[in-house]
């Protein structure tokens, strides 16, 4: 394959909703620009892009694809991404190595869901992005509408450069105002002829030029100063201009094209081979030190945005390099984990299709196999100095549900198949939880673990079932209590003996101890499950040996490891033991572990316990006519609303919402709002149950079978 230079390669990424076209347009792309002979659909399950069983099965993406095609010279990497958000991590990461986006928009719908999701990455990401108006062919095809939409929601930035002449069945005709002329398109598409604007869209054409010219000379002084000298600009002028506006995110340029039947696609791609940021357009990378890394830099810098466990080849690494050039046989340290390696095999990729190259370019992607222990946001450098490349950050989990094998016998396969898919896919975690004693996974919707299932089952052999996760509630005490347990056993032999009297009181920092004890020594321990447990030694008189309180700490321990109200974890507890007695021959650590157990237990219960439940910050984000039903649906879910605020042109609620009342939240959310909102959530703390709640969980819990 051809040796490109910086200069002349383009990164796009195509985002947008579930079935605007972005698979076909990238097809059309590279059929179109000479990589493949034929294009594939995804109705066949033929195109490069979607290769994976469960896309052709499902007929959308699941993962992103990293494709290429050529232009004039110039290289522009496509990488095709997934179209719904339960698959964002494929989204994000391909943002992160792109350097356009292509924002896809079907004919018919307009501005729908996935549009609107997409933009809010490209806004967060800040990348130049290109609008493509697609199915413009299609009988129910209304550009004008869909156009206009994307003004009224993404704002007076994004400029017409394109419009069909003919919309709907008969469409063969674009009219572009930033040439001023008319390509009329073949039956069967590809190359058209260049005709004059027809006299009855003259003024509509020289009005929405005009409106180009003025977008793309208000971005340079120079430019608007020509503007005012001459009343117009010439073609190179107006690129220039563009392409400022859309380095500054201030200019969205809008095509039209029907990527099925190959119309436009040529003309949108030499824009972006002429117009678009190059790969060494962008600025420099940054270290998480912030050092800036630059193409141009001696050192060769290699960024892991995706990695892939394939059936043939085993774990692919994609990396886009941001420094220097790599060639094969070259020695690199990955900076994440210490592994060292040469990279023996290179390739430039188009789906499963994979091209040997001898190097590559500052700002190219390429992708190698079975480099050593090498992840996603790992970067490999030429030298060994620390330099690491700022990470890709994935969203928390949305939802989580708790996972088992059908067949006992697979808990392990599942594990470890779990655990290879998650490898892959950043946003997919996977935990054996100890305290709930269920396998849980984490992710970003219903549809993400659907998907997760199917590779279980079909992939690697493994059926598993979907049940609730249970909730990691936390039990302490309100008030001081105190209790005494005597452990005696004989039977034959030497005996069992020990004797604990101990008080407990709530915890908390700088708290005063009893006036009628004296603190002799005090064990602070941090527990893993969060919250403090203080171990306070009162013992006068050698009552009880010193040698035994370690057995008496590991005894309440274990109790606070399954409480005594619902066996969840115990915290934030404070510990005095005072008193007891001891056998000169049957007293032993095992009698002091159970005597202290039983003790702190009775005490506990005297306590007035109470139940803490995890509780979530939950934002939601969604439009304006939603916010009465999200509103209501979250109140009933015990939630405390904390504010509301504008985003754009949608609303953003902010609230406090208990973690066992967002089991299922993302199904309703989507039911409740068309699909158009969308939410994050993270953990801030534990808080109080209300006492009902709290005597139906006991209840409930308390019945369940051990």
């Amino acid at each position: 394959m051809k040796y490109y230079e910086t200069s002349h390669i383009k990164n796009i990424v195509l985002v947008g909703g579930s079935k605007s076209g972005k698979t076909t347009l990238a097809e059309c792309m590279m059929y179109e620009g000479g990589v493949i002979n034929r294009m594939g659909t995804v109705e066949d399950g033929n195109t490069v892009s979607d290769y994976h069983e469960l896309e052709i099965e499902r007929k959308n993406s699941v993962t992103s694809s990293v494709l290429h095609t050529e232009w004039r010279g110039t290289k522009i990497n496509i990488i095709d991404t997934p179209g719904l958000d339960d698959f964002v991590g494929e989204v994000i990461s391909a943002l992160r190595v792109s350097d356009t986006a292509l924002l896809t928009l079907n004919a018919q719908n307009g501005v729908e869901v996935g549009t609107e999701i997409a933009w809010r990455y490209l806004q967060k990401y800040n990348k130049p992005s290109i609008f493509v108006v697609n199915q413009v062919d299609h009988s129910k095809a209304d550009f004008d509408r869909t156009a206009d939409m994307a003004k009224q929601q993404f704002g007076d930035g994004v400029i017409v450069v394109q419009y069909p002449y003919n919309a709907g069945e008969g469409f063969d005709s674009i009219i572009d105002v930033l040439k001023m002329v008319m390509y009329k398109f073949p039956a069967e598409g590809g190359k058209p002829e260049k005709l004059p604007i027809p006299a009855d869209e003259k003024e509509k054409a020289a009005e929405l030029h005009n409106a180009l010219v003025e977008a793309a000379a208000e971005h340079d002084e120079e430019l608007m100063e020509l503007y005012f000298e001459k009343g117009e600009l010439d073609e190179d002028e107006m690129r220039k201009g563009i392409r400022i506006g859309m380095l500054n995110r201030d200019l969205f340029p809008l095509f039209c094209l029907t990527a099925k039947r190959n119309m436009g696609s040529g003309r949108l791609m030499g824009f972006i081979g002429n117009v678009a940021p190059s790969a060494g357009d962008m600025g420099p990378e940054t270290s998480t030190e912030g050092k800036e890394i630059k193409p141009t830099d001696k050192e060769t810098t290699l960024f892991v945005f995706k990695a892939a466990n394939e059936k043939h080849t085993g774990s692919m690494s994609f990396f886009k390099v941001c420094s220097g050039e790599v060639q094969t046989g070259m020695e690199f340290i990955n900076i994440n984990t210490g592994a060292r390696g040469k990279l023996n095999q290179l390739y430039a990729v188009d789906g499963k299709n994979r091209h040997p190259v001898d190097r590559l370019a500052a700002g190219d992607i390429g992708a190698t196999v079975k480099f050593k222990d090498t992840h996603v946001n790992n970067t490999l450098r030429s030298v060994d100095d620390g330099v690491a490349l700022d990470p890709i950050v994935f969203p928390e989990a949305k939802i989580r549900t708790a996972i088992s094998a059908v067949k006992q016998n697979d808990e392990e396969k599942m594990a470890a198949a779990i655990n290879k898919i998650a490898s892959s896919d950043p946003t997919l975690k996977f935990e054996y939880a100890k305290e709930l004693k269920q396998n849980i996974i984490h992710g970003q919707g219903e549809i993400h673990f659907a998907t997760v299932k199917w590779q279980l089952e079909h992939l690697y052999g493994v059926e598993v079932t979907f049940s609730d996760p249970r909730i990691s509630y936390r039990e302490t005490i309100q008030k001081p209590a105190q209790a005494g347990y005597r452990h005696k056993k004989q039977s034959g032999g030497a005996g069992q003996f020990a004797e604990v009297y101990l008080k407990i009181a709530p915890y908390s920092e700088g708290m005063e101890h009893p006036s009628e004890l004296k603190v002799r020594e005090t064990q602070l321990v941090e527990l893993e499950w969060g919250g403090i447990l203080a171990f306070h030694n009162c013992i006068v008189g050698g009552v009880i040996d010193a040698r035994f309180m370690p057995a008496i700490l590991k005894g309440i321990m274990e109790v606070m490891e399954e409480g005594p109200l619902t066996g969840s974890y115990s915290r934030d507890i404070a510990v005095y033991v005072y008193d007891g007695k001891m056998h000169p021959v049957d007293s032993n650590e095992i009698s002091f572990k159970i005597a202290g157990a039983s003790a702190f237990k009775e005490a506990f219960l005297n306590a007035q316990p109470k139940l803490l439940e995890p509780v979530f910050q939950v934002e939601v984000l969604m439009p304006e006519e939603y916010m009465g039903d999200v509103m209501t649906d979250l109140q009933n879910r015990r939630a405390i609303v904390e504010g509301f605020n504008a985003e754009g042109t949608y609303q953003k609620i902010s609230a406090r919402v208990p973690l066992a009342e967002l089991n299922r939240y993302s199904s309703t959310l989507r039911a409740l709002t068309q699909g158009r909102a969308i939410y994050s959530r993270r953990f801030i703390e534990y808080v109080q149950v209300p006492h009902d709640v709290q005597e139906r969980l006991v209840q409930a819990l308390q019945a369940e079978p051990a």
